[in-house]
């Protein structure tokens, strides 16, 4: 502590501070960017280290620290030489997920959220990490080790004590595709178990902008409206009106945003995408920029997928290289458009394009009032585009292939295709791309799933349905999905392994702004605990029920469908709760356990009389 200042930093740490805030132009904007840095250099985010942020750039200290606090990957104190993030998703359970944390923790010789006497090894749980095919997953330092045993977890630790780094830890059996390319060097497969004709087509990159450039932007925009293309992320909004209400909002300054924060469990599609097609996307953000009139473009990425930054920003060079991107793309002059990388730091609520916009500019990830929507005042107050990965991708192929090709795929209401990310209990998990219209029959069949109790369509914020729905298909007019396709056996415990499971995610990820989210997810996974324990009522049950339409006056549409999970799979599966309720009138069964709450009294008062 200086006298009569601050506490700082060390000299080392100060200087380090000072070079990352100058790799970003001392923008405090980019905030999440310099966090991010800073902490890969020190360790961890402290109070001081704050402070230091906070004095180099001009703001006050408040914001630094709001913005640290929010973050699932940000840390306050150092968590260890080899940070161990383990996936803690249903699919992860399915797959042994407990017999590696015992694994982990034995050898490590520290429980999950602590670190290691000797600072070496650090353990925690981690929402999922985009690699349900491939479970039970952790990130080590930013890597990703898939498909770990216990055996596996054992030797990463006995590595860890022996020096080793990450990259000696990974080994060289790298995964197929681009994951082997020099740049990723990732374990990551996959698992593209079908090819459509959409994201997944044979493609060379700048045909589509080759022939967006001999047409006006009204010609674009009115291609992609006839095509019907609508948002890939759930909500299935009209692309090319969005696209419209941007270019007609006023202001020469205008961003074009690809939402690649894919948080949903269960949902890894982007990171595929995203690997073997990411020269796609950023054609599609070219192409919305000349739609729109936008200059600047932002794709935003999960944390859980930085191991892919240098691949990417290398794809990104050599699309400059070529005239795609930067001055005068395609050679027509006033064409200019260039897209940097904005990596999160673990916030599912990111998801929401708002909030999204907010974590981009530097700010918690807290979803905001609308109207004004992003297209009117988004990115730094400017009209804003907010594009799902795969619906860019759907751009790309309207423009080569035209809107008629387009509008052959799917159905009446649902056109073109969708990329499912199928994991869960079946043979094959992976990535399937189908034309909307699938039958739920139909993706088991393909997936090897024999003898399924339910399906989760749309990952916990969707729907769980049962065998007598699994004729519905895969439509925004029936079964509407992002992308997420979990699959339960019947020899699963459907409320505990797998509701509960996602009642908790929701009360861990819920942002805290608006009340009903803030306050009832966490009530629905206390009496959600009760009823799985057997001492439930069945008002509990009908309780459960009642809060949903209190959730609608949510701010964002993730806070509004967190009850789902619970009220989806009591509207299908009654009978489970049915049969876990107390025995009895259920209505006047009390739900306290006098006997048990006194348990660890009785014991001590019998051993203090020995």
């Amino acid at each position: 502590m200086r006298a009569g200042g601050p506490e700082v930093p060390p000299p080392a740490d100060r200087k380090t501070i000072r070079s990352v805030i100058a790799r970003y132009g001392g923008d405090a904007t980019r905030l999440m960017d310099i966090l991010i840095d800073i902490q890969d250099e020190l360790g961890c985010l402290t109070h001081r280290t704050a402070a230091e942020i906070a004095r180099v750039l001009g703001i006050p200290q408040v914001d630094v620290e709001q913005t640290v606090s929010f973050y699932h990957f940000f840390a306050r104190e150092p968590r260890g030489a080899y940070a161990v993030y383990l996936n803690d998703s249903v699919v992860a359970d399915f797959r042994g997920r407990a017999a590696v944390a015992a694994a982990f923790e034995e050898a490590a010789g520290c429980r999950f959220g602590e670190v290691s006497a000797d600072g070496t090894v650090g353990l925690f749980h981690t929402a999922c990490i985009g690699m349900s095919d491939q479970e039970p997953a952790a990130l080590i330092n930013g890597q990703v080790f898939p498909s770990l045993t216990p055996e596996r977890a054992r030797e990463l630790v006995a590595g860890m004590r022996a020096g080793q780094s990450v990259e000696e830890l990974k080994g060289t059996a790298y995964g197929d595709g681009q994951n082997a390319h020099p740049r990723v060097r990732a374990l990551v497969r996959n698992h593209i178990r079908r090819r459509g004709p959409t994201v997944f087509a044979d493609y060379t990159p700048g045909e589509a902008l080759a022939k967006v450039t001999r047409m006006s932007s009204g010609e674009v925009i009115a291609a992609v409206k006839s095509a019907s293309v609508r948002g890939r992320g759930g909500a299935g909004f009209p692309t090319g009106m969005k696209w419209e209400f941007a270019r007609r909002a006023p202001g020469d300054i205008k961003y074009i945003f690809c939402n690649a924060d894919e948080g949903e469990p269960g949902t890894f599609k982007d990171r595929v995408i995203l690997t073997e097609r990411p020269q796609m996307v950023f054609e599609g953000m070219a192409i919305a920029a000349y739609a729109v009139g936008a200059r600047q473009g932002i794709l935003y990425v999960r944390n859980e997928y930085h191991y892919l930054r240098d691949y990417l920003e290398h794809v990104l060079a050599d699309l400059r290289a070529q005239g795609l991107l930067g001055e005068a793309i395609g050679g027509v002059a006033g064409f200019r458009f260039d897209i940097s990388i904005q990596y999160g730091a673990g916030a599912y609520v990111c998801g929401e394009e708002s909030a999204l916009i907010g974590s981009a500019e530097g700010k918690r990830g807290e979803p905001r009032d609308r109207p004004p929507f992003p297209v009117e005042k988004g990115y730094l107050q400017r009209p804003t585009v907010v594009n799902n990965v795969e619906t860019l991708c759907s751009a790309v192929q309207v423009m080569l292939k035209g809107p008629e090709w387009y509008n052959r795929l799917g159905t009446e209401q649902s056109k073109g295709t969708k990329v499912l990310c199928v994991s869960g209990d079946c043979d094959r998990p992976g990535i399937y791309e189908v034309e909307w219209g699938f039958s739920v029959n139909d993706i088991l069949a393909m997936a090897g799933a024999d003898d399924v109790q339910a399906v989760q369509v749309g990952g916990p914020s969707g729907a769980c349905i049962g065998p007598e729905e699994f004729g519905r298909v895969l439509a925004y007019e029936d079964l509407a999905t992002g992308g997420s396709f979990i699959i339960i056996g019947r020899h699963r415990d459907l409320l505990k392994d797998v509701v509960l499971n996602f009642a908790r995610f929701f009360r861990e990820e819920s942002c805290g702004s608006c009340v009903p989210c803030r306050a009832l997810t966490g009530m629905a996974q206390v009496v959600l605990e009760r009823i799985i324990a057997g001492t439930g009522t069945a008002e509990d049950v009908e309780r459960l029920q009642s809060w949903q339409a209190i959730m609608r006056h949510n701010r964002c549409g993730l806070g509004q469908t967190a009850l789902n999970p619970v009220t989806s799979t009591i509207r299908n599966f009654k009978p489970l709760y049915e049969a876990r309720l107390a025995a009895g009138d259920p209505r006047f069964v009390p739900s306290f356990d006098l006997a048990a709450a006194v348990r660890d009294y009785e014991a001590a008062a019998g051993a203090g009389k020995e």
